[in-house]
């Protein structure tokens, strides 16, 4: 379609034709996403082998002492003078050669199988002992610290080959090596970024990547009610529980199949909530934040400071209190019955009909989501040029035509890593469900949930009331990779990543 013809569509039609040309595009553009995929994976790859050649190729150029720093840290620095830097490295070696010998090694040993030897019951000099035998959370658990311990390990080891032939490159071209107090202060100066980010990077590394390895490897794993340590053992499963979510039909109310059922009813579920609580709370909080601001409106300050007021209460305590005002006793059925009479009998907002429940939900949602809208956009709106609807105004265009050809473009360029990350969020969004309706109303047609549980809240009671450790951790991936990969493709195709001056 020509510009000049798209510019003449009215607003509805340019949301179909945009529609269309979304998922008209969509395949061209997932074709990217998996090449640029493929092409990371590519130079990881390439990365990885000539960091390979590049170390055989520094053994085979490197003298005595270089040589044998590949079997002895250390010793290639310590012979060119940097004595305490090449001690350090020693250290480093010894210390993980006592740790494999006295723990790693062990639990590593053991990380193929995850256990084999059960608690059971021995007889030893005529009285009965318990011996423990094998525990396979705490394998896994410890396999996966000593498999990341000797990755770091060996990026140490890495970088001791390269100190030691620099050192030697140095002394071959008639120079001293840097000494252990310059590269100390150099930490200080030119590499303070890496000093700076040292202590974070090991933060994130120990209290997120560690327990984020676990859990994924959780999901290969038949870790449920059934095989719980130390009692009984656990083992791999491969791609097993994966299976099972994707399997909708055959078997029983708890079979794998009724698992797969679950998953699908719950992810279409999901992706409509997503939906609705994000672009009603966006919309509606705009359109608020329009009548606030909008010329003539007195005690402007006071409205925003109503809505900052309603955030600043906590969100746990706005919906506990909106679950007790619409029980079947609560605030809103004695209004309703009682006083309004417009009902005849007690209304279960949240426990009788599954429509009934997840439109009460939504509606909850817009009360509590709407006033953080408000607060973001209140202020973009202050920044819009007030010259654009002026001429606008002098063109002819009415509120409405001025609300789709520059307000609503300009918040939607300004604001779309928040949709996208508001949008996201409500897909985990499990505050709202879990303390509103806890996921009711319940049936036995679907696999410890309910019909308004997200597949987070899912997640949740499958962890906490089945012990389904491990179909709850395919759950999660699943959800990552969905999450993660309409974040990525959602932004590259929004005008913010491609051009980034169009409104400045």
């Amino acid at each position: 379609m020509k510009y000049i013809d798209y510019v003449q569509l009215n607003p509805f039609q340019k949301f179909g034709y945009n529609f269309k040309e979304f998922f008209k595009a969509l395949p061209r553009n997932l074709k990217k996403f998996f090449c640029m995929i493929g092409r990371f994976f590519k130079n990881l790859f390439l990365g990885i082998g000539k960091g390979f050649a590049g170390y055989f190729s520094r053994f085979v150029k490197g003298d005595w002492a270089t040589k044998l720093s590949y079997i002895v840290m250390g010793v290639g620095n310590a012979a060119k003078g940097q004595i305490i830097k090449g001690l350090l490295f020693l250290v480093i070696e010894l210390a993980y050669i006592y740790f494999m010998i006295s723990f790693g090694g062990y639990y590593l040993s053991k990380f193929g199988t995850l256990g084999t030897e059960l608690r059971h019951m021995e007889t030893i000099n005529g009285k009965h002992v318990t011996v423990p035998g094998d525990n396979s959370m705490l394998i896994l658990l410890y396999g996966v610290l000593t498999i990341v311990v000797t990755v770091l390990f060996f990026v140490v080891y890495i970088a001791s080959t390269k100190s030691a032939y620099k050192a030697q490159q140095t002394v071959a071209a008639g120079e001293k090596p840097a000494s252990f107090k310059s590269e100390l202060k150099d930490l200080f100066d030119n590499k303070f970024h890496v000093t700076l980010l040292a202590f974070p990077t090991t933060t994130i590394a120990v209290f997120t990547i560690l327990p984020l390895i676990f859990m994924i490897l959780i999901a290969f794993t038949n870790y449920d009610a059934s095989h719980m340590p130390p009692g009984s053992l656990f083992t791999w499963v491969g791609m097993s529980n994966f299976a099972d979510i994707f399997k909708i039909t055959g078997g029983g109310a708890s079979g794998a199949a009724s698992k797969g059922a679950t998953f699908l009813e719950l992810t279409k579920w999901t992706i409509i909530w997503a939906i609705f609580a994000t672009v009603l709370n966006y919309i509606l909080g705009m359109v608020v934040a329009l009548m606030i601001n909008k010329k003539g409106i007195k005690l402007k300050s006071l409205w925003r400071t109503l809505f900052v007021v309603t955030v600043a209460v906590p969100q746990f305590v706005s919906l506990l209190l909106m679950n007790q005002m619409l029980a079947v006793d609560g605030a809103v059925n004695v209004l309703l019955v009682n006083v309004l009479h417009w009902a005849p009998e007690p209304i279960a907002f949240l426990n009788s009909t599954p429509l009934l429940a997840r439109v009460t939900v939504i509606v909850v949602n817009c009360w509590v989501g709407i006033p953080y809208t408000i607060l973001i956009t209140s202020g973009i709106l202050m920044n819009i040029p007030a010259d654009l609807y002026e001429s606008a105004t002098i063109d002819g265009a009415g509120p409405v035509k001025s609300f789709f050809k520059i307000t609503l473009p300009y918040m939607l360029f300004v604001t779309t890593p928040y949709l996208i990350t508001s949008f996201i969020g409500n897909i985990n969004n499990f505050n709202v469900i879990y303390l509103l309706s806890n996921g009711g109303p319940n049936t036995s047609q679907l696999y410890q949930a309910g019909y308004t549980d997200l597949l987070v809240t899912w997640l949740f009671k499958l962890t906490m009331n089945s012990q389904d450790y491990d179909l709850a951790a395919a759950v999660g991936i699943l959800v990552f990779i969905v999450c993660a990969t309409l974040s990525l493709i959602t932004f590259n195709l929004t005008k913010s990543a491609k051009d980034e001056e169009a409104f400045s």
